[in-house]
Order: structure tokens, then C-alpha cells, then sequence
């Protein structure tokens, strides 16, 4: 590992500034738009969901994201989420972006907006204004800061989501921080969330691209909450260049080091999504290892994770691994069973329950131990290659029926 850890989120970065308040879009009494700024121009890049239903706020995050301009705000409002809402969505988008330019002095083109909560609503978009001109007011480049702005996204959530580390890159320490928020409608290809990403590195636009594309793979891409993908997953980062180091316009050294630390930040917050699914008590992981190829390993592990008889038997701490074992059968993956093993892990122990085709005996009161744990991994070994891949979901609860059946109201 070549970064660490450090405190923060989007403002852990030289040159970021965060803002949040009370606009009353939709809830009363907590704040529910968040603004990230950046000081100077910075390069950006983005991935968007795979719905063909996209929300307003994603078709105009796209257009950004694909010309050749820089970003330098992104603003952020919960509960009501702008999509299935014809022009006067994209004029939402579009006056949220002007008032940004009125009060920041920044293009309005280079402001990407985005949206989380219920379809089919349109926004107040004087309560948009306003908000802007609140937050313009009180940016700040505090770990404080940043952490009320990823407490201002949250819907469903039941913690706010963040992270930072420091890396070096050509001599400089260069840093990297993200918020994230995602509880709800979630699943692959690019699972239902929102995410910001912030970084003073100097990079081209083309490589941080393709960094956070390849990322998203085994990160976002592996989390499944509920089975639906939503109109509004959006992933953006900024870079604006300000920790001074040579500019990274190569697949090198500091490229690799880059992307592994993205990786990291990435990795964390989705983990941190799909253990705080809806109604969810714990986060389910499964791992598939030596598999035949990496889509394989994919499409099994998510196979586990996606199954609802699956993550229910994780909630109510039962040891059917048969219902494991089923979700990969029918998950378009081929393989032998009698070349598969299963286990149970958490940090209460580690447990194998099937056997290369055969069942093994097992100690019950064990598994139930092991099941109880606040995060539960399903280890399945193929014995058919080398690949490897772990996908993230949660149990599902009656909980999730109960935040799902009134979440208009």
C-alpha cells in the first residue's frame, strides 16, 4: 500500500471547499443541499448509470464530463431526485448552474448538479437559488465542512459516508478524498448512489478516465442492495493540479499509484453503501476465488450477494448454504459443482460447509455464531482457475419492506 489514510473527505484536498444547508426541498429541519468547489479549474471525469431512464441531472453531468472543459462546483440536493420530469428538470439543472455562476463568478458549464430522492417530483427551483446563494457564502475548507456536505446527500442512509488518503507522486504529497451516499436502489452496472471524488493531483483528463472506469468494476459495480438500478447514479471526480506534482499524462508509476489509491477510496465507500442498505443489520460479502475467468468470479459473487433467499438467510443467521450454492447455478456462470467448497466467515470464526459436490456435518451453534457477526462472508473456491472477485450486499429485513412501502410519504 503506498497512501494513507487520513482524516476527511472532499475537502482533505488542496484547494476544495464544501458548503451545505437547510434549502427545505423536500425535508424540514436538516440540511439537504451540499456544494464541493474548487479554487481553480480542475479536469474531471465521470461514470453515470446504466438506466436508460436517466435522470436530468445525469444527462447534463454527462455533457460536462464529455467536453473538453474543466468542473469547478458540483451541488448536491436530497429528496427529490429530478428524474421522469421532462424541461423543467433540465431547466432545474440549468438555473442551479447560473446561480452558481452569479454567485461564484465560475461558468455555468463548468457546474455539474445531481439529485437523490423521489421520482416524478420537480424541484423548487427558487429553493435552489437560495440554497446556492446560502452555500456560496459559507464555503470552507474544513474536514468539518466536509463532513456536513456528506450528511446533506443522505436520504435513506444511516451514516454518512467519507474518506481521505495521501499519497506521493514526482516528490509532492498528493491527496485524495470522496463522499458518497447510497442506501436504497442499489445495484451493479453502476449500482444506485451518488459520489463525489476530489483530488489536487495534476492529471490528464483521458487517464482519470480511464482510472475511474476500470475502478468502478470491482468496486461500485460489485454492491447490490435491492436489485434495482436507479436514474441517477452518478460518479464524478475533480483533479485540479494544485499538490504540484509533474503532470501525469502516462500510464507510469504514478498512474498505478493513483488508481490503486482510487481503488482503496472507492472500495471503502461502497463497502460502507451496502452495509447501510435499507432496513440492512449487516454487510454480506462474498469472495469467489479460483475461478475460470474474472467475469466468472464477478457474476458468481454477485449471483450470492443479489439473491434474496441468500440475503435473507443472512439475516435470520440460518446455515442453508443451499440457497448460495442455487444463486450461483442459475447466475449464467458454468461451472461444476463437484469441483466447488463453500464456507462461512466473519470475525467469529471460519467454517466450510460443503465439500467439492458433498455436504459437510457441521456444528450448527458455530455457524449460527459465525452468521451473527456484523459482517458475514460466503468463501467459495471453484478449483477451476486463477481469477478472483468479492461482491458486497447486505440481509434483507422487514425493514426494508417498511422504508419502501411509505417512502413518499
Amino acid at each position: 500500500m503506498q497512501f494513507v489514510q487520513v482524516e476527511g473527505g472532499v475537502c482533505a484536498a488542496e484547494g476544495f471547499s464544501a458548503a451545505s444547508c437547510e434549502a427545505n426541498i423536500k425535508y424540514k429541519n436538516r440540511t439537504d443541499m451540499a456544494m464541493v468547489f474548487s479554487k481553480v479549474p480542475a479536469e474531471c471525469a465521470g461514470t453515470f448509470t446504466t438506466n436508460l431512464v436517466k435522470a436530468a441531472c445525469v444527462q447534463w453531468d454527462q455533457k460536462i464530463v464529455a467536453s473538453k472543459k474543466p468542473m469547478q462546483a458540483i451541488v448536491v440536493n436530497s429528496g427529490i431526485a429530478n428524474a421522469c420530469t421532462g424541461k423543467e428538470g433540465f431547466d432545474a439543472c440549468e438555473t442551479t448552474a447560473r446561480a452558481v455562476e452569479k454567485y461564484l463568478g465560475v461558468a455555468y458549464d463548468s457546474v455539474a448538479v445531481a439529485s437523490t430522492g423521489v421520482i416524478g417530483m420537480q424541484l423548487p427551483q427558487d429553493k435552489l437559488v437560495a440554497g446556492v446563494e446560502k452555500m456560496s457564502k459559507t464555503l470552507e475548507e474544513s474536514t468539518e465542512a466536509g463532513t456536513a456536505a456528506a450528511k446533506a446527500i443522505m436520504t435513506t442512509d444511516t451514516i454518512h459516508k467519507e474518506i481521505a488518503v495521501t499519497f506521493t507522486i514526482d516528490g509532492k504529497k498528493v491527496t485524495l478524498g470522496g463522499m458518497s451516499k447510497g442506501s436504497g436502489m442499489i445495484h451493479p452496472n453502476m449500482c444506485t448512489m451518488l459520489g463525489f471524488l476530489t483530488t489536487d493531483m495534476d492529471i490528464e483528463k483521458s487517464l482519470l478516465q480511464k482510472a475511474l472506469s476500470e475502478v468502478v468494476v470491482d468496486t461500485f459495480n460489485m454492491i447490490t442492495v435491492d436489485g434495482d438500478t436507479s436514474t441517477n447514479d452518478t460518479l464524478l471526480i475533480m483533479a485540479n493540479g494544485l499538490a504540484g506534482n509533474k503532470k501525469v499524462t502516462a500510464e507510469d508509476e504514478s498512474y498505478e499509484t493513483f488508481k490503486e489509491a482510487l481503488f482503496f477510496i472507492c472500495r471503502f465507500l461502497a463497502r460502507k453503501m451496502a452495509g447501510d442498505g435499507e432496513g440492512a443489520t449487516k454487510l454480506f460479502e462474498a469472495k469467489v476465488v479460483n475461478a475460470k475467468t474474472k467475469e466468472d468470479a464477478r457474476i458468481l459473487s454477485r449471483a450470492i450477494v443479489g439473491s434474496n433467499l441468500s440475503k435473507a438467510a443472512i439475516y435470520g443467521r440460518d446455515a442453508n448454504f443451499g440457497r448460495f450454492l442455487c444463486a450461483m447455478g442459475y447466475s449464467g456462470s458454468v461451472f461444476d459443482q463437484n469441483d466447488v467448497e463453500l464456507f462461512f466467515e466473519s470475525e467469529n470464526g471460519r467454517l466450510q460447509v460443503f465439500d467439492k459436490g458433498t455436504p459437510i456435518a457441521f456444528d450448527e451453534e458455530l455457524a449460527v455464531k459465525i452468521l451473527s457477526a456484523p459482517e458475514v462472508t460466503i468463501f467459495v473456491d471453484m478449483h477451476e482457475g486463477n481469477e478472483e472477485a468479492t461482491a458486497w450486499g447486505c440481509d434483507l429485513t422487514y425493514d426494508y419492506v417498511k422504508i419502501n412501502a411509505d417512502y413518499r410519504s
